[in-house]
This record gives C-alpha cells, sequence and structure tokens, in this order.
C-alpha cells in the first residue's frame, strides 16, 4: 500500500475556533498530522508526499465538484478580508443565510457567510496552501490505484467530508474524499464511498446526490441530537439518477462498538448490492470513547476489526482520513485499524 501526506497541510494552523459561545483551542491542526504520521510509524508504513500540492489537474478535478465562484472564494478571500477595516487577521463569519438567502453578495463579509455555515473553519493567510495540499494528497492517492496499486491511503488534513459543492463547514473545506472519487470515476464507470467517520459526511452527500455514478454511504451518530444536526437521516436517499444511492445509518449518541460494526455490516451489505468497481473510505477514527468531539463509545480494538471489515470487501480502495482528533489513543488508533486492514 501506498500512503501519502503533503507537508504544505502545515499551513493551515488555525488556533482556535468557536464552540458552544466560547473561542477554544482548534483540535484541527498540524499535531493531528504528527500523531497519525506516529501511528503509521509504529507498525512499519511510511508516507510519501505528492509531487505537486497544487496543478491545473487538480484545479479542474476541483471544479467538477465544487463551484468556480467557490473556489475563487477559498483562493481570494484572505487578502480581501485584510483590505476591510479593522478586519482581524484570521477570515470568519458574522452572517448566515439562515433559511436559504436569495442573493449572492458582493461583500467580503457576506460571501464568509455565505460559504461557512457554521464557525469551525477560520482561515489565515497560509490557509489555502494547506488546504489546497489536502487534496492534493487525496488525488495522489486516488491517481496510485489508476496506476495499478490495490489500496492507497491520504493523510489529509484539514478534513473534507463536510465540505459540500460551495459550502465550509465543521474544519473542512474541500472535499477530500469526493474528489478522490471524482479521480477513480475517470477509470472506473461506478464508484462507493463509505463514511465510518462519527459525523455525517454531509458535504459528501450533498455532491452525489443527484448522481446513480457514485453512492455515499454513512454511519454516524444520529443528527437530531449532534452534529451536523440537520443531514444525515435514515430518509436521506438521492433523487433522481441518486435516488437509492444515498444511505445513511443514524446510531444514537454514545454508541458502542457491537453497534458500530453491526450497523458497518449493513451498511457493507446496502454497498455491495450497488457493485462499485471502487472504493473510497472517508476513514473517521473519531467515534472513538476519548475523542475531543465524542459522540461514541468505540476502544481502539474495535478499528481493528472495522479495518478487518472494510479490507474483506476486496475492491481498489482509497483511504481518506476525515476525524480523528488529538488525545493519547489517536496513533494506536489508526495502527489498529490499518493493521487490521493490512492483515485481511
Amino acid at each position: 500500500m501506498k500512503l501519502f501526506y503533503h507537508p504544505d497541510q502545515e499551513r493551515h494552523a488555525p488556533a482556535t475556533f468557536l464552540l458552544r459561545g466560547r473561542l477554544v483551542d482548534s483540535p484541527e491542526g498540524p499535531v493531528r498530522a504528527e500523531l497519525l504520521s506516529r501511528g503509521l510509524a509504529d507498525i512499519g508504513l511510511s508516507l510519501t508526499a505528492p509531487t505537486e500540492p497544487d496543478s491545473p489537474r487538480l484545479r479542474e478535478r476541483l471544479a467538477r465538484i465544487h463551484s468556480p465562484r467557490y473556489l475563487a472564494f477559498l483562493e481570494t478571500i484572505h487578502a480581501r478580508w485584510q483590505a476591510l477595516p479593522d478586519a482581524a487577521e484570521v477570515v470568519a463569519p458574522n452572517v448566515h443565510p439562515c433559511g436559504g438567502g436569495h442573493h449572492y453578495p458582493r461583500h467580503p463579509v457576506g460571501q464568509v457567510g455565505w460559504h461557512m455555515h457554521d464557525m469551525a473553519c477560520p482561515m489565515t493567510a497560509d490557509s489555502f496552501a494547506g488546504i489546497l495540499a489536502s487534496a492534493a494528497t487525496a488525488e495522489a492517492a486516488a491517481e496510485a490505484l489508476l496506476a495499478g496499486e490495490r489500496q492507497a491511503y491520504a493523510l489529509c488534513r484539514p478534513p473534507g467530508h463536510h465540505a459540500g459543492p460551495e459550502r465550509a463547514g465543521g474544519f473542512c473545506f474541500l472535499n477530500n474524499s469526493g474528489l478522490a472519487a471524482t479521480v477513480l470515476r475517470e477509470q472506473h464507470a461506478r464508484v462507493a464511498i463509505l463514511d465510518v467517520d462519527l459525523h455525517h459526511g454531509n458535504g459528501t452527500q450533498d455532491l452525489f446526490y443527484d448522481r446513480g455514478d457514485v453512492w455515499t454511504g454513512s454511519l454516524h451518530v444520529d443528527p437530531s441530537d449532534f452534529y451536523p444536526f440537520f443531514w444525515g437521516g435514515a430518509d436521506e436517499r438521492g433523487e433522481g439518477e441518486g435516488l437509492g444511492a444515498n444511505v445513511n445509518l443514524p446510531l444514537p449518541l454514545g454508541s458502542d462498538g457491537v453497534a458500530f460494526l453491526e450497523t458497518l455490516e449493513r451498511l457493507i451489505g446496502r454497498l455491495e448490492a450497488f457493485r462499485p468497481a471502487a472504493l473510497v473510505v472517508a476513514l473517521g477514527l473519531d467515534a472513538h470513547r476519548d475523542d475531543p468531539l465524542a459522540g461514541m463509545a468505540l476502544e481502539t480494538g474495535d478499528f481493528t476489526e472495522i479495518g478487518r471489515r472494510l479490507a474483506a470487501i476486496d475492491l481498489p480502495t482509497v483511504l481518506v482520513q476525515e476525524g480523528g482528533y488529538p488525545t493519547e489513543h489517536l496513533s494506536h488508533n489508526l495502527a489498529a485499524f490499518m493493521g487490521g486492514y493490512t492483515a485481511a
């Protein structure tokens, strides 16, 4: 298996974000990559940097899943924000078009509110370079499959599965799993994305909701009680050509490994009925009981079994890192998953 990480991802390093009305230390920073890399090294796996953190081909592929005005926003907003009088160093929204806006604003403050659906995506001067490097890492892993590899792993941070066609949220800006699926579609007629993160991948769902060529499936904490709150119900099944190609299996808040693995088996059955030719796994490790964003109660050993069961699907697979935040267990959780996945 080839494993990828571009060090330019470190350039996105927000110090804080707003949580329950309080400005707190952000759990989504370069230390995540350090801990995840350590977990891989502990079982003898090493990372390779993609050759380019930005390229015309990457931009073209991103334009297949994100709107042109959103991509332009991400690239230019910090400079335009800094030109405002009394602007903070960090870009953050203070207004949102709740209920749906009818007018796309020209003013930077309005655009920030339009494109950032929560307060978890602050951007600094170097953020866009780090965000692109994260996407390039997912692209490199998918390209490895096109070149003949059976599996590849992308250590991506910031993560991506909350990023929709033109919305950032939940620490996510560009949808890395959606990008990997887009690359795989260049060679395969049917691709599946299976999301095992603690949170529903609402951005991924939005990207492919009306498409029948990319199946999206997610198990996650019931959004009635947990972020992202407004998406992820079992009744969200896709529309048009995508009807039936979107599957959500919500779990009660606080679910343990037994419930998670039982639900995973059901989700894999739905995936196999779609008969994809290739697979993207949106790999979250934040279902661990001690994760700072904890909503489930998995133990480290549960990730070994998750790895085994995903490997048993036996498809060309890109593993794209999503959530999993700094604790003493994070390195061990990834090592446990990879140990189970590579042993199968």
